[in-house]
């Protein structure tokens, strides 16, 4: 089947040169050049991918990131000229699933692309595969559906978040360090540091822990990493 992804970008000729190479390889390819035009297309239509320009007329891409993030389950692969660890922290809080700075390749781009749909497809076809629910004290996890319940109240979570969640409660009681679960979540053709690490665990127990403060279920172990405690 063929994948559908939108590039929001407002330079023209980078978007041209991202929409030919993507083309090339196969993907059919949509261009939006503002962030108000590049959301209403990404809400009203199913892609596989977002590419994200961050410095965007009218909406920048992080709050772009963050309304599609809001009501879409797709990979968001952020782009900028700015290579500063607080956009790229900012980036994966909102929901991002990877980041690249300008300027790069083409051929890394479309690596880039390509690693992150196979990641996705490979996250499909396991929860294809795991039918049963995982019970982690007041947490219900549907590994099929693709769905999380705390308390008896269904909370959202990104695909990565989802994939962090599942990994720990796959391996309860073992205790990961930050560049381990970097290695197996992000995978070594990831752009992203070990900081995201730190930022999508932050952001699962603000989900689904009763104090997020004095986390009782994914427990830091002081110089060592993480553990799911059950």
């Amino acid at each position: 089947m063929v994948k559908r992804v939108l590039i929001i970008e407002d330079d023209t000729s980078i978007a041209q040169l991202q929409k030919d190479y993507l083309e090339v390889n196969g993907f059919l390819v949509e261009v939006e050049h503002s962030g108000h035009k590049g959301l209403q297309a990404a809400l009203g239509a199913d892609y596989d991918l977002i590419v994200l320009d961050l410095m965007l007329p009218n909406i920048d891409g992080f709050e772009v990131c963050r309304r599609i993030r809001a009501e879409k389950d797709v990979c968001i692969l952020l782009v900028t000229a700015r290579n500063e660890d607080i956009d790229k922290i900012k980036g994966f809080s909102l929901g991002a699933d990877d980041y690249i700075t300008k300027p790069f390749s083409p051929g890394e781009f479309v690596a880039r692309v390509k690693a992150h749909l196979a990641r996705y497809e490979r996250l499909l076809a396991k929860r294809e595969e795991q039918q049963q629910e995982i019970h982690l004290r007041d947490v219900v996890i549907n590994q099929s559906s693709h769905r999380v319940h705390v308390r008896g109240r269904e909370v959202f979570l990104t695909s990565k978040e989802f994939e962090l969640l599942c990994f720990f409660a796959n391996h309860p009681n073992h205790v990961f360090s930050k560049e381990n679960l970097f290695d197996r979540l992000w995978g070594v053709d990831a752009t992203a540091d070990l900081s995201t690490v730190t930022v999508h665990v932050r952001r699962l127990r603000e989900k689904i822990e009763a104090n997020p403060s004095r986390p009782q279920l994914i427990e830091t172990v002081w110089g060592a990493g993480y553990r799911l405690n059950v």
